[in-house]
């Protein structure tokens, strides 16, 4: 797609966002945040760079919109852009950052990097932009959207459409993908869904899917049939509880659509179950397992680790735990440990929140990572980020 096909998409969905002589005040509601985030990363990187400290400063803006253009019309059109400003050692001294940072693995490739310095990037995307339609029992949304498939706090393999990385401290909506999914509710437990989220690098990167959900003797479950990236999928997962004690999880199967050449079809597995307990004073927690055939990932950077379905994970085995507690109205803390057995490996992530005002929050967090000598891990990095938000 050209240039200047990518401007004119961009203006046509801007204008169909803010515009429409019948639209009137109440047709529109506006909101976001802005977020200031100064940033300390020890990493050891690849030679000459090597292990360094690095200061990063970043100021982001999310910018979230919807309108009804037909008040008797059960329509709505959403967008949601993410801009955000980034400056300091990693800007002046990771070459190709502007790369990592300027990536859309959507349809449309709507990523821009508006501006890029030796000194300062500021990145722009949009990672909401749908139209959504209902009528009876029927939903529709095509866009960029969120496909939520997922059910576990911590790891969700049942995510097939945009699946998301616990390490990433910034992003608490989450990504997005450019898709179709037509939902029918059968009843208030029951419905059907059918996804699709083509690839603009063609069938194999395209993810096709549906989902069956109901209800069973206090549980939900859903079933999963599909096609993810040139693998077959089937799957499900649950969501109920035992006692007064959550107890979810989420089963994938995936086995290769073609015979690799000299080799069998790969079929993997990726199994997560998670138990969540609120106790009397106020310490929610979360426990989780996961088991991934695949081995995890042999490379693991702060500064890219992609995760996908199929393979979600640093290693074969991981154990999970959070723990959330609000000492005051306006004041909590939380801590996450995930560690990694067969890699020797594991990751602590604490950190505290505090409400300023009513629209102003602040947030003190670290990452730390910790690693045996051969584990991928040990050269992973650890942050420590001090952020404060403006919500309006």
């Amino acid at each position: 797609m050209s240039q200047k096909v990518h401007h004119i998409a961009i203006l046509t969905a801007l204008l169909i966002l803010l515009g429409g002589s019948s639209s009137t005040a109440q047709d529109i509601t506006f909101g976001g945040y802005v977020q200031a985030m100064p940033l300390r990363i020890s990493a050891e990187l690849p030679e000459p760079i090597g292990e360094q400290t690095f200061w990063e400063y970043r100021l982001q803006n999310r910018l979230e919109m919807s309108w009804r253009p037909v008040s008797m019309l059960d329509l709505e059109v959403v967008g949601h852009t993410r801009v955000r400003l980034f400056a300091g050692d990693l800007v002046r001294d990771i070459p190709g950052y502007a790369d990592i940072i300027d990536t859309d693995d959507g349809y449309a490739d709507l990523s821009r990097m508006v501006v890029e310095t030796s000194d300062v990037l500021v990145h722009v995307i949009p990672d909401r932009l749908y139209a959504d339609w209902s009528a009876g029992g029927w939903n529709l949304r095509a866009g960029r959207q969120r496909v939520n498939w997922g059910i576990n706090t911590i790891t969700n393999p049942n995510d097939l459409f945009n699946i998301y990385s616990v390490y990433e401290f910034d992003y608490p909506e989450r990504p997005g993908s450019d898709a179709v999914r037509i939902r029918y509710f059968l009843d208030w437990a029951s419905r059907i869904e059918i996804a699709a989220a083509p690839s603009r690098h063609g069938l194999r990167e395209s993810v096709i899917a549906a989902l069956y959900g109901f209800n069973t003797r206090g549980y939900d479950v859903q079933l999963i049939a599909g096609y993810y990236r040139n693998r077959a999928a089937l799957g499900g997962g649950w969501a109920g509880s035992l006692g007064e004690t959550g107890f979810k999880g989420e089963v994938m199967s995936f086995l290769d659509a073609e015979k690799p050449s000299g080799r069998n079809r790969e079929l993997s597995l990726v199994a997560a179950v998670s138990a969540d307990h609120m106790f009397e004073g106020g310490l929610f927690t979360v426990a989780e397992i996961l088991y991934n055939s695949r081995g995890g990932l042999d490379n693991f950077g702060l500064l890219g680790s992609p995760l996908s379905a199929d393979n979600p994970s640093v290693s074969t085995w991981q154990l999970s735990a959070v723990l959330q507690y609000a000492f005051n109205p306006l004041l909590n803390g939380s801590l996450s440990v995930i560690g990694y057995p067969d890699e020797s490996g594991l990751f602590l992530s604490p950190s505290v929140d505090y409400s300023l005002s009513q629209n102003i929050d602040a947030q003190l967090l670290a990452q730390f990572f910790l690693g045996a000598e051969d584990s991928p891990l040990a050269n992973a990095g650890n942050v420590m980020m001090l952020g404060v938000k403006w919500n309006f």
